[in-house]
């Protein structure tokens, strides 16, 4: 691999020698592994050499070329070679990055084309004929909040620790946002090349992140902060084993050295930037560099799924609440996660000045959902929009419903075999309704009873002989499933299976062995929160391969509701119902976003009688807040362009017209839950809506 380095300055040599001394305390002792073993498996005695560069005393190894190392040599940290002598090391990667003035400079190290007048599409000529309509606006916006304005004449002289201010994007899952933040994290680096992003994201985001920087030819390096191997962009040259800690300080020293960005996952920054570790532990001197480093070298800080640190008692908000500049963006398809205080958390994290608004806000929000009075309720929200309106840019998704095929959303009442409405009677029995537990036993008895013999319970169910006959029949979602996956099959269409538990995906994935003799790996995929994101990623890949053999991707929709693409996939089952609705709503955007080529069936499957109707139902009061809160940013609640239109469901009609199928189901709601909200509430826009919900 070829290193992006010319010379190699007196850090590098610090570096070496921190390795060194790391990696000492993990060796074999050396009565025990003889010195030829040791450099074998990399741990080398390093010495230098001036004619050849740092090279092992014991072996052939060349740590590094004497053309990367220039002088004044310091003391040699390491043992000294005979033919030269050294003086001290005055400077560490540490003390560089310390002693840094965080602050950009001003427009005078761009390109002086730059200075010319017009407006920051200028700075990249063609690029608004790349992005959609919405893009557009956001791009536009993100510059008004951060910057202050989109005219270069106005923003040469700023620098970018000047003015400026946090911004919340809220476009639909699916909709283009990392490619919008791409764009004007492009622009405003040639603005200001000085500039440090950072992106915090979940961590199996920061690969779709490095995936669309390649895509879209992004000329500025992304350092993710935690891949544990160097990406060949740094400011060393590295031939040798690092430990985890010294990579970290290189991508740490490559990102403040040269224009770049750096990428971390919301563990990780709450890891290295909080006061005190986990542990309750006080940091060492090298946790303090890095805290600091984090907290204050940040030009712009963009939080992907900003959504994530919402919750006030979380040390992530704490700690990124500590970020020092205020340019701060926020990416979120659902900011509006459970309640108003969630959203009040999100909001101040994007604009910290909010936080002077508490008062109002509470006053505004606090009383929402007791309120009877209709007209005094939407008149609360409408002012609740009108406070946020200024720094939360809102798409709703219409550009999905102009460029996709089509969304058909189908809610699935099954009708339980006997042996699960014996469970459901004896559950409630048991256990406690609001319990983890409780919820947790329903979704196993409701995919298939037979589940409950893993839960090792010896209380719960009073008769286990019962669970151990029972047949695929025993479990009506399991069945409902297995033939949806066949008849699927036929007509060449990939299924993507959500549940929030783990073992309702083991259990499926046995039975498609057994009734398909599918190979896990081949005809189907597994993905859970354990597999790394090399292994998500690669799963990801087979299953978007229209040539690819997979047919189905079992996955837990904890770990895959955030920023993947599962395009592959044209029918999306959600086995079981949380009390998020976003999180679910991300989930199916995982299939209907841009680049789907098929109209996307969605079958949030729900067992007459159980719980999981409430919490179902639950969920629509929560979007319906959602939805009124976020109308798009300037065009009011404009819902009504959405199209009514789309294809019947061949599949799911076969299903319920078939003799040994049709007993399982007990009602079929066809979601139009935009057209429904139009409908009722129509009025606040002050705006006729004739549009009407279709009917089961």
């Amino acid at each position: 691999m070829q290193y992006e380095l010319h010379v190699l300055d007196l850090m590098s040599i610090y570096l070496c020698h921190y390795l060194i001394v790391e990696d000492e305390d993990s060796l074999l002792p050396k009565d025990e592994v003889d010195r030829a073993t040791l450099c074998h498996q990399g741990y080398h005695q390093l010495i230098l050499d001036e004619e050849v560069g740092l090279r092992c005393e014991f072996c052939p190894h060349v740590q590094l070329e004497i053309k990367y190392i220039v002088p004044d040599f310091s003391i040699n940290p390491f043992r000294k070679s005979d033919r030269r002598d050294s003086g001290a090391m005055n400077n560490s990667i540490i003390d560089e990055l310390r002693s840094q003035d965080w602050c950009g400079d001003s427009l005078s190290n761009c390109d002086p084309q730059l200075r010319a007048e017009g407006t920051v599409w200028d700075i990249i000529p063609g690029i608004k004929n790349s992005l959609y309509p919405h893009q557009c606006e956001g791009f536009e916006f993100i510059w008004k909040n951060i910057a202050g304005g989109i005219h270069l004449q106005k923003l040469k002289h700023q620098t970018t620790c000047a003015g400026g201010s946090g911004c919340i994007i809220s476009h639909a899952p699916g909709t283009g946002k990392t490619r919008l933040t791409i764009v004007f994290l492009q622009t405003y680096m040639k603005l200001h090349p000085t500039c440090r992003p950072v992106i915090v994201a979940p961590r199996s985001m920061l690969l779709t992140w490095e995936e669309e920087f390649r895509k879209w030819d992004f000329d500025i390096p992304f350092h993710n902060l935690n891949k544990n191997e160097l990406s060949g962009k740094e400011k060393l040259r590295q031939d040798g084993h690092m430990n985890i800690s010294v990579i970290r300080m290189v991508k740490l020293y490559s990102w403040k050295k040269d224009r770049s960005i750096l990428g971390i996952s919301y563990t990780l920054f709450e890891k290295l930037a909080g006061e005190v570790n986990k542990k309750g532990k006080v940091r060492t001197e090298q946790d303090n560099h890095f805290r600091k480093i984090l907290l204050e070298v940040p030009g712009i800080v963009v939080l992907d799924e900003g959504h994530v640190a919402r919750n006030p008692d979380s040390r992530i908000l704490q700690v990124l609440s500590n970020i020092k500049t205020d340019k701060r963006i926020i990416l979120s398809g659902t900011p509006f996660q459970n309640n108003f205080y969630e959203l009040y958390n999100t909001l101040c994290l994007a604009r910290p000045v909010f936080e002077d608004k508490e008062g109002k806000w509470l006053s505004l929000t606090s009383s929402i959902t007791k309120v009877t009075d209709d007209r005094l309720k939407y008149e609360k929200l409408r002012k609740v929009r009108d406070m946020i309106q200024p720094f939360v840019h809102v798409h709703k998704g219409f550009i999905l419903q102009e460029k996709l095929p089509g969304l058909r959303d189908s809610l699935v009442i099954l009708q339980p075999s006997q042996l699960q409405k014996s469970l459901f009677e004896e559950l409630r029995d048991h256990f406690v309704r609001s319990s983890f537990k409780f919820d947790h036993y329903e979704s196993l008895i409701s995919l298939h009873p037979s589940l409950l013999l893993q839960c090792g319970d010896d209380s719960f169910p009073s008769d286990k002989h019962k669970l151990e006959k029972s047949n695929l029949e025993a479990g009506v979602k399991a069945k409902f499933l297995i033939e949806l996956i066949r008849l699927s099959e036929a007509v060449n269409e990939k299924v993507l299976v959500f549940s929030q538990f783990l073992e309702p995906l083991a259990f499926i994935k046995d039975q498609l062995k057994y009734h398909f003799n599918w190979n896990e790996g081949k005809e189907m995929l597994y993905m859970d929160g354990k597999h790394s994101m090399e292994q998500r990623q690669s799963s990801i890949n087979v299953f978007n391969d229209p040539t690819s053999e997979a047919r189905v991707l079992l996955a837990s929709i904890k770990a895959s509701r955030e920023g993947i693409n599962l395009v592959g996939a044209s029918r999306v089952v959600l086995l079981d119902v949380v009390w998020n609705p976003s999180v679910e709503r991300q989930a199916i955007c995982r299939a209907y976003r841009l680049g789907q080529k098929k109209i996307v069936y969605i079958y949030h499957l729900i067992a007459s009688g159980a719980r999981e109707e409430a919490k179902y139902y639950r969920q629509t009061e929560k979007d319906l807040l959602s939805e009124l809160v976020f109308c798009s940013s300037g065009r009011g609640c404009d819902q009504q362009k959405i199209s009514r239109t789309v294809s019947d469901d061949k599949i799911l009609e076969e299903m319920v017209q078939h003799d040994k199928l049709k007993y399982m189901f007990e009602k079929i709601a066809y979601q139009q839950k935009e057209s429904k909200l139009i409908e009722t509430y129509s009025w606040l826009e002050k705006e006729p809506v004739t549009s009407s919900p279709s009917s089961p």
